[in-house]
């Protein structure tokens, strides 16, 4: 996902050195148990996971406050997630915040949510992505370890299964990327990747982490039926070559594509700059149209813009979910299908609306 660095914080031994596999270039592949391996990488990811963005945010999310309501609400889309089968979740250490208005980082509160449902359920399974925050004064290999093994302490774990890139350097990168492969052989994570990575970038991280034997697992870019610039600037095409699973961030567009949102009743905060009451009435005839299809097959416009990412292959959306009726819903994503008249329908009608701006370190 993408993040206001306002919210950033600078805040595991590692275990010995383990034998890295040679890697295979497939793209993602579904599994008996209703996953799909990432990129070339054996962890295996629900085809939906959970954005954990706004978890503790008082930035961008939640009316720039955080109190209990909220946390109970975070609570309850985290299990509901977890119930419904869908246990693969995203933060990042940038991710909330300790610094103001009784906020928390996301990292910390999940770590929470694991402790308490392993204590019902010892043998649930929950996969975590996290990211490592490119700040500038941040150099080297050893910047990536340092930084990963803050988040495991905030998390509770002693290694997660997908440690990402948030975004590219200014500088550094290739050091940062040895810290990722660094971190693989030392145990503390089970696959890598990156995270607002053009295809350039992505190639070249790609290939110096193939000299180790270590796949590229995924590139985590924005993308949505109404933003599809991974098709335009050659990351996606980039990402079936390579056997790189594409994890969208923003899939719902932020909740512009739910239908929750009109002229007249635009997003507040931060989100209501970007969905303006302008661009709102111009996307109409797109969300008439999901509305329709959601009709037809029984599911709402978020199942349906979903299931439109789902059915372009290579791509595991990662919806924001801030309860659980958002969780439940997300889930009904799953276990159906478009037909192809009605993917390129929806395509067709979203290329007549102007994206949203992205975020700006894709063009770095």
């Amino acid at each position: 996902m993408a993040l206001h660095l306002s919210n950033a914080l600078f805040a595991a031994a590692a275990s010995g050195p383990r034998r890295v596999g040679r890697i295979r270039a497939a793209i993602s592949t579904e599994t008996g148990e209703g996953k799909v391996k990432l990129g070339g990488s054996e962890l295996k990811v629900t085809r939906v996971g959970i954005g954990a963005w706004s978890w503790g945010d008082t930035s961008y999310w939640n009316n720039f406050e955080w109190d209990d309501r909220k946390m109970k609400a975070a609570k309850g889309a985290f299990e509901t997630s977890i119930d419904c089968g869908l246990s693969f979740f995203d933060t990042a250490e940038v991710y909330g915040s300790r610094l103001s208005l009784g906020a928390i980082n996301s990292e910390t509160l999940i770590g929470r949510f694991i402790k308490e449902r392993k204590e019902r359920d010892p043998e649930q399974e929950v996969s975590i992505a996290t990211k490592f925050a490119a700040l500038p004064w941040r150099l080297g290999r050893q910047s990536v370890l340092s930084a990963l093994k803050d988040s495991l302490c905030r998390l509770g774990l002693s290694s997660v299964d997908l440690y990402q890139l948030h975004w590219p350097g200014v500088w550094g990168n290739e050091g940062y990327i040895d810290g990722l492969g660094d971190a693989v052989e030392q145990g503390l994570v089970k696959a890598v990747g990156v995270s607002n990575y053009s295809e350039s970038r992505l190639r070249a991280a790609y290939e110096q982490l193939k000299k180790r034997g270590i796949p590229l697992a995924s590139n985590q870019v924005n993308y949505s039926l109404i933003y599809r610039l991974p098709e335009e600037n050659g990351v996606k095409a980039a990402c079936d070559e390579l056997g790189i699973t594409l994890i969208a961030y923003s899939p719902i567009a932020q909740g512009a594509l739910t239908g929750k949102y009109t002229p007249e009743s635009p997003p507040s905060g931060p989100r209501g700059r970007i969905y303006t009451p302008e661009f709102l009435t111009k996307l109409q005839p797109l969300i008439n149209r999901i509305s329709e299809i959601g009709e037809k097959y029984r599911k709402t416009n978020t199942q349906v813009v979903l299931n439109w990412l789902i059915a372009q292959e290579n791509v595991v959306p990662i919806p924001g979910a801030k309860n659980a009726e958002q969780a439940q819903e997300f889930a009904g994503a799953l276990g159906w299908r478009l037909p192809s008249e009605e993917i390129e329908e929806l395509r067709s009608l979203a290329s007549e609306t102007k994206p949203v701006v992205g975020f700006p370190v894709e063009n770095l």
